[in-house]
C-alpha cells in the first residue's frame, strides 16, 4: 500500500520544482493560500504531484512535480501564482530557494 503523503507519479523522465523556504512567524493567511495554490495548480496542464513538509522552526520543502518544463513556466508565469509569489516574498518567507530537476530515475519502498 503506497502512503497518501506522497505523489503518485509516472515513470520518469518528469520534472521537480523544489521549493525550500524558512517562513516568518504567524500565519497571516498563509495556510488559506497555500491550500487554494495547491488546488490550483492541480489543475494546470502537465501537472503531476506535490509532496510538502514543515519542521516546528519553519523551514519547509514543497515539491511540485510537472511533466516538461513548458509547463513549469506556465505555472510560474500564472496570475494567480504570481500573487502568492509577491505575497510571499513581501511577507511570509525570510529566505527560500528554487530549484528545477529533471528526474531521470526513482525508485522507492512498496
Amino acid at each position: 500500500m503506497r502512503d497518501a503523503s506522497f505523489a503518485l507519479l509516472p515513470e520518469p523522465p518528469y520534472y521537480a520544482v523544489i521549493f525550500s523556504s524558512r517562513r516568518t512567524p504567524g500565519d497571516a493567511g498563509y495556510g488559506a493560500m497555500g491550500e487554494r495554490m495547491a488546488a490550483l495548480a492541480q489543475e494546470q496542464p502537465g501537472f503531476l504531484g506535490v509532496e510538502s513538509a514543515r519542521d516546528a522552526d519553519g523551514f519547509g520543502i514543497t515539491v511540485s512535480y510537472w511533466t516538461d518544463e513548458a509547463s513549469i513556466r506556465a505555472w510560474k508565469n500564472h496570475a494567480e501564482h504570481r500573487i502568492a509569489q509577491e505575497t510571499g516574498m513581501q511577507g511570509w518567507y525570510q529566505h527560500y530557494e528554487t530549484r528545477v530537476a529533471k528526474v531521470e530515475r526513482a525508485y522507492s519502498l512498496k
